[in-house]
């Protein structure tokens, strides 16, 4: 009698045997009702389950990891012979000279190669970092930190392998180069795979990503049109530092697993940061995400300061080892990070859903966002830098806070990398069906953010284990993070098309994930509340289905034009450029100083070694100056001020380019001759009318007619159908 008392749950069996028996000989004359059934559902799923051996389970686990990791390392291998035959049947490598196979490399790219070319020369490495780090054999009258201001230290690990491997027997230096960083863009795609492999449970999402990363390269890498830029070396490293990242936020991570996610995330970031000067730029977007992560999901507020730690020590050690860099100690990262970490120490909290637990939430919200400004404008206050100030006054410009005519600010936003990006861009991700997946992808991922947002509002606990049948995809940490850091990126690449190369790889990967993903598919079932097929099932077969309709589309498509790229022999050619370097190897002596436009002093350099009054680098402001100086030979100034400007630099030779000089550009006013007529207050808008007026003929066309005064300053010594060379004289009178 107590055991009835005590329990009147329904559950018969804490009767004898003899009442447990009939009992369920009256149940079963009872007629089917719905209490009956449920009582009978539990009954069948309160059954044990036969379930598998662990060896078996061992196996299949281990099975699917093995075949995974092959498939990303053959993807990562098949990515690295695809670069190197495309880059042989454009350029026709193997067949040039060396000097024409370094004219193949332009601009900024041509520096960073030579300080390459530079540290296997030297006697030993200490010698060449010496050099490197003393330099004036490379601009004029100015001695330079190359591997500081450059950021050289791939050029210098390079050397390093490239000597102490023995491979100087082997293989010749520019394919040495040329291999490692084709070698790091397949760890690129690797880290990219298994990104998505980790999101989505299978590597078929890495598949998809690699595959939409090779069909959409153009807006994805620009490894194809300049091998040696900084961004080619570092952002591998940042995928894998992404990856990392993505594993560490993973809920239910093993001990090991947790910390080897975590070195690898601190091995990555540090050379990150090391071998791109604006590095710290994309960390502090990403630190931006982590923080609205924090906001979003407040149990993972310990692993998201512990990547904060990570920032606060690269960015120190990055200090010390770039020579006491000013730009890092003054970087946004840095003041936001900072000012996180000591808000944190605070320990501001109180109970839950009380007054004082409110008012501090909103103290919080202030500190978060005055306290990094104030830290940021101490730094500047008692710090001195001057690397990244033409850094802000683009911005301002950039966003309508300022109107200058300054001369470097304007170029610089007429560059294409630094516009918005245009159309082309957008139908071609459009044609590879990636944009329209990838709206898809976010838009699921934002609405099933804002259900849990809404559910915390209203007091609901989150799981701490999400399964397949909740449908909740916008309760995992990594995909919270993921989510607003491609917003963020896009949002950006809107204003600035250069940023899409950090974007796009982004949007593979989201996009992939999504598509192979069943609990995303099972987030929209469950809104949809479908009743004639199981949702599980559903979703599982439209996660294999979708990624495969989706491969074979872009296999009939786009696996022909890659191959058609392949068989397609192209030819690089500039002999009026190879006869430019080769005239100065043979006739300018060995202490001549020649000046021109950036792009081609970098190429000078690195072809012949001689002298040049100004680099094609955006980050120092003396050299900004100079470039803004030697410009001024396509501007409408007289013979003397140019040669007064030339004569300033020690300039021994003058080099103009009929490309610039005759320009006729696409964009209106973004020619460097209109941009300097603008600066030099050549051209005035009048009710919509540019009016011209100078006392003075564009110089670059005056200089060629060779009459006084201009032939008093300059004796052409050398000319072909692209170049003019000048030499300028030494002894002058200034009367006209």
């Amino acid at each position: 009698m107590n055991n009835i008392f005590c329990n009147d749950t329904g559950d018969d069996h804490i009767y004898s045997k003899h009442a447990g028996s009939s009992v369920e000989l009256r149940q079963r004359k009872k007629p089917k009702t719905a209490g009956s059934q449920e009582t009978r559902a539990k009954k069948i799923s309160s059954t044990p389950v036969p379930e598998r051996a662990p060896k078996y389970v061992s196996f299949q686990r281990f099975a699917k990891i093995f075949i995974g990791c092959l498939a990303a390392v053959i993807s990562g291998m098949m990515h690295v012979f695809y670069l190197s035959a495309y880059h042989e049947r454009k350029f026709w490598f193997s067949n040039r000279q060396e000097l024409e196979r370094e004219i193949t490399f332009q601009g900024d790219s041509a520096i960073y190669y030579s300080y390459y070319k530079d540290m296997l020369k030297a006697p030993s490495f200490e010698r060449g970092v010496y050099e490197l780090t003393h330099n004036n054999r490379t601009v004029s009258l100015k001695t330079i930190n190359a591997v500081q201001q450059m950021s050289l230290y791939p050029e210098l690990i390079a050397s390093v392998l490239y000597q102490a491997t023995g491979s100087n027997e082997m293989i010749e230096p520019v394919y040495f180069y040329i291999g490692i960083v084709f070698g790091l863009q397949g760890i690129y795609v690797t880290a990219l795979f298994v990104t998505s492999w980790l999101m989505s449970g299978t590597w078929l999402a890495g598949m998809l990503t690699v595959a939409w990363f090779l069909i959409n390269r153009v807006d994805t890498t620009r490894i194809e049109y300049s091998i040696p830029l900084r961004e080619n070396w570092a952002l591998p490293y940042f995928a894998c530092q992404v990856a990392a990242l993505t594993g560490y936020l993973k809920r239910n991570l093993n001990t090991y697993a947790e910390r080897f996610c975590y070195l690898l995330m601190s091995a990555s970031t540090y050379t990150f940061m090391m071998a791109w000067e604006y590095s710290h730029y994309v960390l502090f977007l990403q630190a931006v995400s982590l923080l609205l992560l924090d906001v979003l999901s407040e149990e993972h507020g310990d692993k998201v300061y512990e990547v904060y730690k990570i920032y606060i020590f690269s960015l120190f050690l990055g200090y010390l080892l770039q020579f006491e860099n000013p730009a890092l100690l003054v970087s946004p990262l840095l003041s936001l990070v900072g000012a996180l970490m000591l808000i944190k120490c605070l320990q501001l909290n109180g109970k839950k859903g009380t007054f004082v637990a409110k008012v501090i939430k909103v103290f919080k919200f202030y500190l978060v966002c005055t306290l990094p400004l104030t830290l940021n404008l101490i730094m500047k206050t008692f710090v001195p830098h001057k690397e990244n100030e033409h850094v802000l006054k683009f911005l301002e410009v950039k966003f309508g806070l300022n109107v200058t005519k300054n001369f470097t600010l304007n170029w610089l936003l007429c560059q294409e990398s630094l516009q918005a990006p245009s159309q082309d861009f957008f139908l071609r991700l459009t044609q590879s069906s990636l944009l329209p997946f990838y709206i898809l992808v976010l838009i699921i991922c934002l609405l099933s953010m804002t259900q849990v947002i809404f559910r915390r509002m209203n007091g609901k606990s989150q799981k701490e284990t999400v399964t397949l049948e909740d449908g909740r995809i916008g309760e995992r940490p990594e995909i919270i993070y993921h989510v607003i850091h491609t917003l963020i990126l896009g949002s950006l690449a809107m204003l600035m098309e250069g940023l899409k190369f950090i974007w796009t790889p982004y949007m593979c990967m989201l996009a992939a994930f999504g598509v192979c993903s069943p609990e995303l598919w099972m987030t929209l079932l469950k809104w949809l509340r479908l009743r004639t097929v199981h949702p599980i099932l559903l979703a599982l077969i439209l996660s294999m289905a979708v990624p495969t309709i989706i491969g074979l589309s872009l296999w009939k498509e786009f696996f022909p034009r890659l191959i058609t790229e392949l068989t397609e022999l192209q030819e690089f050619y500039d002999p009026d450029t190879v006869e430019l370097m080769t005239w100065i190897k043979r006739q300018a002596p060995v202490a001549a100083v020649f000046a021109g436009s950036p792009q081609l002093m970098g190429v000078i350099k690195l072809c012949t070694g001689w002298m040049v009054t100004s680099l094609p680098l955006y980050s120092d402001d003396d050299l900004l100056r100079r470039n803004e100086n030697i410009y001024q030979i396509y501007s409408k100034r007289s013979a003397e001020d140019i040669y007064k400007i030339l004569t300033s630099y020690k300039a021994n030779y003058l080099i103009v380019e009929d490309a610039i000089c005759n320009e006729m550009g696409t964009t209106r006013g973004c020619r460097v001759k209109d941009l300097l007529d603008v600066a030099n207050g050549h051209v005035v808008c009048e009710e919509g009318d540019k009016l011209t007026y100078s006392k003075y003929g564009r110089f670059c066309h005056e200089v060629k007619i060779n009459y006084s005064p201009y032939v008093n300053y300059f004796t052409r010594v050398y000319w072909n159908r692209s170049y003019f060379v000048y030499k300028v004289n030494t002894v002058i009178s200034f009367q006209s």
